[in-house]
């Protein structure tokens, strides 16, 4: 009872010895109960993991298939996994033994005490074998902070995958708004050459001014100079776009015409949900693990490490008794080695782990309010283009109309040709409007998909890593189609 007294007196007093951490700074987070934008959901709407295919485009997902498989920055964030995965293993190695062999054969020519030279043989085996007791957690805390570590590079690999998707869908979609407007202003060329035609052979007659014919000559070259603008538009988005899915600059395929294309409805969900949807908010938690383990590691430096070192050899002058009589060697040695004075270095060290900790806590809130305004500002967008979108109906109505009775009073001669020019450029711009209102609503449904997480799915929590080795290192579910990470 007295020794077990003592022993227990002992181990308080030696974790008394470990550095003092600071404890971490109060949260300040706080989780809104709705979002300010009273969106429409669809019903039973969800966020799948290929929403994308949401739009209905068989190009459009070919686009997102290649550029997840073949796009080079996904491909550096699939090396950091495979090099933090077996970081992990480096880590898990220092709680078990280690084993090491050496043979060293020797043969020497010497003199004897008479002067007499002669030649010896010494044929030697040795292996050693040590192992450290991991009496304070040391060294699980050390593994657990490179699994949280690989579990944050996971979620960074998924979070770059989101990005990229959401990235070529918002090109393609752009690509497809830029093809429409530019058969949109084609189309309205091939009216102003018919326009310029006419007033031109109406002057020639002396029916209308020779001002009436310039000012359908300017509209007409107008609309011609934007031709060439759409159109380097279209080359330079297909080359971004042939980048992104990781090939050479070239044309890109098309899938349905931007009318076509429809919003797919706004998924459900609350912002307390959002934490565990998004990847990049999965990151910061991770990383949130691994400084936390790190600073546990750091502050038990000062503690007494207990290691068991086993040698044991065969050694004989001649190689056949080597081999069939070898004389056998061993020792066994326990050593308790602990730091007695290192100038504060440990403490130091633990104060600058800890300061690492509050800021790795600062970005986690950051990310959680990122997320949070992301989402928000997406579903404020849809609602506003919405009621844009009502208003350039009624504006492009009023223009038709315009346009039609300028067209009859100037058949009729009660006005100039320049009012009803005037009138087809006010049709043009609405038509123009509401072609790029269309392509802004569908891209804000991309960005909404983004900030909602992208049908994302969480992976094994790290603090579980200790329980069985290392589930954490298998090959989980890839989130965004990522091969599984060879072994």
């Amino acid at each position: 009872m007295k020794l077990r007294v003592i022993s227990t007196a002992l181990v308080l007093a030696l974790a008394g010895c470990a550095a003092k951490a600071p404890p971490p700074p109060a949260a300040s987070l706080q989780t809104p109960a709705a979002w300010r934008t009273a969106a429409e959901t669809g019903q039973g709407a969800v966020v799948s993991a290929q929403w994308w295919q949401a739009f209905g485009d068989p190009a459009l997902s070919a686009l997102v298939a290649a550029a997840l498989e073949h796009n080079g920055d996904l491909r550096i964030a699939r090396a950091r996994v495979a090099q933090y995965r077996a970081l992990v293993g480096v880590a898990a190695a220092g709680q078990k033994a280690n084993v090491f062999v050496d043979t060293a054969p020797t043969r020497a020519r010497q003199l004897a005490y008479n002067g007499v030279p002669y030649v010896t043989n010494v044929y030697q085996a040795e292996f050693q074998a040590s192992y450290e007791v991991d009496v304070w957690g040391r060294l699980a805390a050390a593994t657990d902070a490179a699994t949280a570590t690989y579990q944050a590079e996971q979620a960074n690999a998924d979070a770059a995958a989101l990005s990229i998707a959401a990235t070529v869908a918002s090109g393609y979609l752009n690509l497809r708004g830029l093809d429409a407007q530019l058969a949109l202003t084609e189309a309205t060329l091939k009216l102003r050459e018919e326009s310029r035609d006419l007033a031109k052979r109406q002057f020639d007659v002396g029916y209308s001014s020779r001002l009436e014919w310039l000012q359908a000559q300017a509209e007409y070259q107008t609309t011609a100079e934007q031709v060439p603008q759409l159109k380097r538009s279209i080359f330079e988005q297909e080359n971004a776009l042939s980048i992104l899915t990781g090939g050479n600059p070239g044309p890109v395929a098309r899938g349905l015409e931007l009318a076509q294309l429809q919003a797919p409805p706004v998924p459900a969900g609350l912002p307390s949900e959002l934490l565990r949807r998004r990847p990049d908010i999965a990151r910061a938690e991770f990383n949130l693990v691994a400084v936390n383990a790190n600073l546990a590691a750091t502050r038990d430096q000062l503690l007494p490490s207990f290691k068991l070192t086993m040698v044991g050899g065969v050694q004989n002058l001649k190689w056949h008794d080597f081999v069939n009589a070898p004389t056998a060697l061993w020792r066994l040695t326990g050593a308790v080695a602990a730091p007695v004075f290192e100038g504060d270095r440990v403490q130091h060290q633990t104060d600058a782990v800890a300061a690492q900790r509050d800021q790795t806590v600062y970005a986690y809130e950051n990310a959680v309010r990122t997320a949070f305004a992301e989402t928000d500002n997406s579903l404020g967008a849809l609602a506003r283009l919405k009621e844009q979108a009502v208003q350039n109906d009624a504006r492009r109505a009023t223009a038709a109309e315009t346009l039609r009775i300028a067209h009859n009073r100037y058949r009729n001669g009660y006005a100039s040709y320049l009012e009803e020019l005037d009138a087809q450029r006010t049709l043009y711009n609405a038509d123009v409007g509401r072609l790029q209102l269309k392509t802004r609503t569908l891209v804000a449904s991309v960005d909404l998909y983004r900030a909602m997480g992208g049908g994302w799915t969480a992976r094994p929590d790290p603090r579980r890593s200790r329980e069985g080795g290392n589930p954490c290192c298998g090959d989980e579910h890839a989130a965004y189609g990522f091969p599984p990470t060879r072994e």
